[in-house]
């Protein structure tokens, strides 16, 4: 058996570490519980109404004259269980008016329940002596059978309560904290294995005894078992958030003490220690803003529930946090007078703006004047080229006739002769030529120079004396038009096809960028 139950104990310590490795908490949850927080804390008057309305129907009910005394005493209890974390003062209140009427209906095990309620709860309002002196008078009259898991609980509770008045004195603080561990380790003796509180405070003993592994594989299991809304979620939360900061695990401290903190919101319990703590530690993450929030809900709840221990430890921190706040608030201030001289300057850019698009206005004035004109340039060689059109079917007609008259008369020799000799394309070519000449460089005046600076150096295009185009330039001229065919070039021309192609294989040749160069004869400016 004892082999047993070592192997049980090693077993569960080694299914406690890997529950703990196998759950690590990240920075996105970290950031996707507070803002969940943040969500709750917004809803935070709609359940403390919710509270209140309970306390308010439950006193309705107490004020019935028909109601018997032992209901009474139960509904005085509830009323004073649902204060206890809401209002301390007003459930130290209640569970002495209880006491008093348990003890004039001698009902020993009541009142006896009432004045441990009372003892759990007075240190809260910094009567700690007068809970040592009631928890001693309840034990020297004996506890009965059925509230001897209230008594530990009890005393465990205030033990706790106590504790937190004395972290700077070590001595008392020993006192209370061996209290603590004492009723901690009676009280499981006495509760169910499997209720809800025993693994509650299993938990919590193994944190005690720094078995931490097994305490948050405990605590871990409990609070997947029950809602956030539950009484003991908070509790549970925090105690991981305690295991967590013992381990320097900073991401699961926050994370832990949010969901504490969303518990305490939503079952309205202001007498808490989870945001108070959240506030402290976010404030050195630097998160000032939801530092200095949680911090003010958190001594609200305080004074709000009359928790002189509660209001002690969160006005400790709060002129810290002011005083980052000022230094936040001093910062925005610098932010915004930058942001005024941005501002400042950026009006001024926008008056220059204004002036340069004034003047680029008047340039475009001046530039549609211009392409007025060059519209009329280019109507009077669109006419060019219509009148030329006009001379070649003039010239058609004569040529069609004189080859009417030849064959009529029987010269076909010297129909021939004419035909052959080539003067009469030659002579119509060049008519085409001068006329085409004049009115491309008319719309595109530096179309020569444009060509030229496509082309490498030493291989330029020199024109002749007298020349405005030459061959080369005209089918590159033809190319600008849109005219990209080499048959259409060749017809227009008056060359074989074949002689296009190696006029345009020619061009790339000479050309310093080979790849673009025609794509770069396209972009060639007209008038300007």
């Amino acid at each position: 058996m004892r082999y047993l139950g070592l192997l049980l104990f090693c077993l569960s310590i080694f299914i406690g570490n890997i529950t703990s490795a196998a759950i690590s908490v990240t920075e996105r949850d970290v950031d996707a519980v507070l803002r969940r927080l943040d969500k709750e804390l917004s809803r935070r008057d709609v359940y403390i109404d919710r509270r209140k309305a309970e306390v308010d129907s439950l006193k309705r009910l107490l004020e019935r004259n028909d109601a018997p005394d032992t209901l009474k005493l139960s509904v005085i209890l509830k009323i004073g269980d649902n204060y206890s974390a809401f209002n301390a003062d007003s459930a130290v209140c209640f569970f002495k008016e209880g006491c008093e009427r348990a003890r004039r209906m001698q009902n020993d095990s009541a009142e006896i329940r009432f004045a441990l309620r009372c003892a759990t709860y007075l240190p809260l309002l910094t009567r700690i002596s007068g809970a040592d002196a009631l928890m001693d008078s309840i034990g020297a009259v004996g506890v009965p059978q059925g509230l001897v898991w209230e008594y530990y609980d009890a005393m465990r509770q205030m033990a706790s309560f106590s504790s937190n008045f004395f972290t700077a004195n070590p001595e008392v603080y020993g006192v209370y904290a061996r209290k603590h561990l004492e009723a901690q380790t009676n009280l499981l003796e006495v509760l169910d294995e499997g209720s809800d509180r025993y693994k509650l405070n299993q938990g919590e003993l193994y944190l005690m005894k720094g078995e931490y592994s097994r305490a948050k594989a405990v605590l871990l299991e409990f609070i997947d078992d029950i809602d956030e809304s539950h009484p003991l979620y908070a509790r549970a939360a925090h105690m991981l958030a305690d295991i967590s900061k013992a381990r320097n695990d900073d991401a699961g401290y926050v994370y832990y003490l949010a969901l504490s903190a969303i518990s305490d919101t939503r079952c309205a319990t202001l007498e808490v220690t989870s945001l108070q703590e959240l506030g402290r530690i976010l404030y050195s993450r630097n998160d000032i803003a939801r530092a200095h929030e949680y911090l003010s809900v958190a001594l609200r709840n305080a004074v709000d529930c009359n928790v002189s221990l509660r209001i002690i430890q969160t006005s400790q921190a709060i002129p810290l946090i002011e005083r980052a706040h000022r230094a936040e608030l001093a910062s925005s201030k610098r932010r915004i007078y930058v942001f005024i001289g941005i501002m400042a300057f950026m009006l001024v850019l926008l008056c220059v703006v204004v002036m340069i698009v004034k003047n680029k206005n008047t340039q475009l004035r001046s530039m549609a004047v211009t392409l007025e004109d060059a519209n009329k340039t280019k109507d009077l060689y669109i006419s060019q080229f219509l009148n030329l059109c006009s001379i070649y079917m003039d010239k058609l007609t004569q040529f069609n006739k004189v080859v009417n008259r030849k064959i009529s008369a029987g010269k076909v020799d010297d129909l021939y002769k004419l035909t052959k000799s080539g003067k009469f394309v030659e002579e119509q070519s060049k008519e085409f030529y001068d006329v085409f000449d004049d009115a491309f460089l008319h719309i595109y005046p530096s179309f020569v120079d444009d060509v030229n600076a496509l082309l490498l150096p030493d291989r330029r295009i020199v024109l002749k004396d007298g020349e405005k185009l030459n061959t080369d330039l005209r089918i590159l001229a033809l190319m600008r038009l849109g005219i990209e065919d080499s048959a259409r070039i060749a017809q227009m021309l008056n060359y074989s096809v074949y002689t296009i192609y190696t006029y345009r294989n020619k061009f790339k040749s000479l050309a310093a960028n080979r790849e673009e160069f025609e794509k770069k004869v396209m972009e060639i400016q007209s008038i300007s």
